[in-house]
């Protein structure tokens, strides 16, 4: 079980430590920040959460409960409160041995927990390179609808990366939970 607790600067290093290539700095956070990853420009990132009145990021760590050990990042921004909609950003399992054991899964739920039950949110979005295909199973498997492709949106080197658009309405993920909650009839 994966449980979303504030990211905070007592979290930065363990956050610096799991990006150590350039190439996992862009595929985390597109153009946001330089490699190597530093302490100030991770002050500066969760500075919009800190305004407690009417934050326009939640920045996260996700901790597993069973553990209590921090495994991923995860963070929900651009909210609009008039559209009523917020876009998933920055998701990271850190532990490369922790993947594909649904802590990715664990999170997204988490966080669209927050986004439609506490935020009260219409829509949720995210963009995820095209060559991500285990974080594309996880978004679908998590209820998302993929809307689109952006074609070569980011240079890294000399290849360009692609964007699949994904997102979920609050209708959508509200059925998802409804079945979630239906008990499962006894086999035959």
């Amino acid at each position: 079980m994966i449980q979303l607790e504030p990211f905070t600067p007592a979290d930065f290093n363990q956050l610096i430590e799991w990006i150590d290539s350039e190439r996992l700095m862009k595929e985390w956070s597109g153009s946001l920040f330089s490699f190597p990853l530093s302490e100030d420009s991770l002050a500066w990132y969760i500075q919009g959460a800190n305004d407690l009145k009417d934050p326009d990021v939640f920045v996260y760590k996700a901790v597993d409960t069973k553990t209590g050990q921090t495994v991923g990042h995860i963070s929900l921004g651009s909210i609009s409160q008039r559209d009523k909609s917020a876009r998933i950003t920055r998701v990271l399992v850190g532990n490369t041995c922790e993947r594909g054991k649904g802590v990715c899964k664990g999170m997204i739920r988490a966080l669209l927990r927050i986004g439609f039950e506490e935020l009260h949110l219409h829509r949720i979005s995210l963009g995820v390179y095209d060559f991500n295909h285990a974080a594309i199973k996880c978004y679908l498997k998590c209820g998302f609808q993929q809307e689109g492709v952006l074609r070569d949106v980011v240079r890294h080197g000399e290849e360009y990366w692609s964007l699949v658009e994904m997102g979920i309405l609050e209708d959508e993920w509200r059925q998802q939970q409804a079945a979630k909650a239906q008990p499962t009839p006894p086999a035959e």
